[in-house]
């Protein structure tokens, strides 16, 4: 991994290479996925990226090179080819690098023509004119950035150097960062509609992101990713996008309620309608998370354009006809003379209902979280409540009808 930039104590080359690492990591595990035979994948293990069989043997090791200057050349004298030769000279000296593996050098560079590195690209490949010109580098060349690189080669035996060459593919002018998502784009553009590729690929990559994190965390535990996780991960995704379904993102099904969104909403009007039944303080924090997870889901949908502003209406209107049957039942059983403290019992039957109620915006969209928050989205707008005087109770507390509080 490489990078170039003016200022050297800069962080954020660096960062773009590694995030170029799990671009590509992506795009050619999306590729694999389409031969068939089973896989797994994982970064800073090996090399910048590999690849394992079923068998967990090495078949494909990537040293990937991330350069945002168009014209950076991939030359004979580069320290990008000398430093990923001397990885692979060392590793297959420590026996760390089998010698079956395919060694592939992808980067943003290009290499100049009669270079060695494209005699050693996929095609018109000249293993015996690169192996020439490299000992004739490393013998006379007084480079000293490139010198561990020259003695690493020279190091190994002539088999030995030309049996290395022979593994090396050099993949040059490789997408950069930023047209990596139109590559990975196209490789999956079947999956769903063209209208979702955007909110797909979201998605997609973020949940890569999160299992590459898992991966690097987990390393002494080894849990590469393995092929079968991707292509689950598509197939659910591709369903949650289908017209009777919609995408319930990993972030806020793993959302745990912090105290700085408790705070934030501790003086809420659907907090206070919870507050006037004295529901207890689980319950408050979980109808915060909820509350939290709907609203910003929903919120995901409308940016996406994967709802309309209607849809949530009419949804809306779905909750708030079924919470007026059960409201109204509530005030029938209660009638007109009951204490206060039955009201708030029965208030509180009215809120176990929405905490349960199987009300889902589309009928393979099932997760709870959403028919839960929207209720409290309502309760916070004073369209429903659970107290059978509500809304004057809040109008008692918060000094007006409308509670003042948005």
């Amino acid at each position: 991994m490489t990078t170039t930039g003016s200022n050297k104590f800069s962080a954020a080359n660096p960062t773009l290479g590694y995030l170029y690492q799990v671009g590509v990591a992506l795009l050619w595990s999306l590729r694999k996925l389409k031969s068939g035979p089973s896989f797994s994948v994982a970064l800073e293990t090996l090399d910048d990226v590999t690849f394992e069989d079923s068998s967990g043997q090495p078949e494909d090791l990537l040293q990937t090179k991330h350069h945002q200057s168009s014209s950076a050349n991939l030359t004979d004298a580069s320290p990008d080819l000398w430093k990923t030769l001397r990885i692979w000279f060392e590793g297959v000296a420590n026996k760390t690098i089998p010698n079956h593996s395919a060694l592939h050098l992808l980067t943003t560079s290009a290499a100049p023509a009669n270079s060695v590195a494209a005699k050693l690209r996929i095609e018109s490949r000249d293993i015996d004119g690169a192996l020439t010109a490299l000992e004739s580098i490393a013998l006379s060349s007084s480079n000293k950035e490139n010198g561990p690189g020259y003695k690493a080669f020279l190091d190994a035996s002539s088999s030995t150097r030309r049996t290395i060459l022979e593994q090396i593919v050099v993949v040059d002018s490789a997408p950069t960062i930023t047209a990596l998502d139109g590559a990975i784009k196209a490789e999956v553009f079947w999956a769903v509609d063209r209208k979702y590729h955007e909110a797909f690929l979201d998605r997609l990559e973020g949940w890569w992101l999160r299992r590459i994190v898992k991966q690097l965390v987990d390393r002494a535990q080894n849990s590469p990713i393995l092929a079968e996780e991707l292509e689950a991960q598509m197939s659910d995704l591709r369903d949650q996008f289908k017209q009777d379904s919609l995408p319930i993102d990993d972030d806020l099904l793993e959302f745990i309620l912090d105290e700085a969104t408790k705070s934030k909403h501790s003086g809420s009007r659907f907090v206070r309608q919870l507050e006037i039944i004295d529901a207890g303080k689980p319950r408050i924090a979980a109808a915060i998370r909820d509350y939290y997870r709907a609203f910003t889901q929903r919120s995901r949908w409308l940016r996406d354009d994967l709802v309309m502003l209607g849809d949530l209406q009419k949804y809306e209107q779905r909750l708030l006809e079924e919470w007026e049957l059960v409201f109204a039942a509530m005030q029938d059983e209660l009638g007109e003379n009951a204490a206060d403290d039955a009201k708030k019992k029965a208030a509180r039957a009215v809120l176990k209902w929405a905490e349960q109620a199987p009300i889902h915006i589309r009928s393979k969209c099932t997760e709870p979280f959403v028919s839960r928050g929207s209720l409290h989205m309502l309760s916070d707008a004073i369209r429903i409540g659970w107290h059978p005087d509500f809304r004057d109770k809040l109008a008692q507390i918060l000094g007006d009808p409308s509670g003042g509080h948005s």
